[in-house]
């Protein structure tokens, strides 16, 4: 999804990103309200720096050279948009999977990766583990950002864990799922 988004044009991108929208708010609210607000500071960012990096003509002819660009602008909303696509269609994956079986989805998709001799159990495993960390790190609530980065080299105390898997079969859905998205990712490429 997200690399088809990176090729549709104007229009295109507009109403899938309002579909997508759509469903995040029906399927996952709160779950995109909260990825939403973490990644707010990011997203204005974003915006600002595409509104006054991009050369082309100015806003407002009043605030001569401190003026953002209609074209950094335009730009920098088509990255919003694009963002906040990718942050609906995460959040609907984060809220209606289990973090075990993302991890085990994940771990089926790295499979090609075996040809290039990458361990793919490496993969998610340590995937496994950085989520976990991540989820460790925001249940302490509103710490600051140096505590946390010091109670990351303070030893855990945990032993060792064995990590298990579901795996399922590739089913139909799965493959006509995945033939939509390669769909989608071929018509946007023109």
């Amino acid at each position: 999804m997200v690399a088809s988004l990176q090729l549709m044009t104007l229009g295109a991108l507009l109403v899938t990103t309002g579909s997508i929208l759509v469903c995040a708010f029906s399927l996952s609210g709160n779950k995109f309200i909260q990825l939403a607000r973490r990644t707010r500071w990011i997203m204005l960012s974003l915006l600002l720096v595409y509104a006054y990096s991009t050369p082309g003509q100015p806003l407002s002819d009043a605030l001569g050279v401190f003026s953002p660009s209609r074209e950094g602008l335009s730009d920098g909303v088509l990255q919003l948009a694009r963002l906040l696509a990718a942050l609906a269609g995460l959040a609907i994956l984060l809220d209606r999977l289990h973090r075990q079986h993302l991890i085990a989805g994940l771990y089926t998709l790295f499979a090609p990766l075996q040809w290039l001799g990458v361990s793919r159990e490496r993969l998610a495993v340590r995937l496994a583990l950085t989520l976990h960390y991540a989820e460790v790190a925001m249940l302490h609530g509103r710490v600051g950002w140096q505590d946390t980065l010091g109670s990351l080299f303070e030893p855990c105390g945990e032993t060792t864990r064995q990590m298990e898997l579901p795996l399922y079969r590739f089913a139909v859905g799965d493959a006509l799922m995945l033939v939509a998205a390669l769909l989608m990712l071929c018509l946007s490429w023109r």
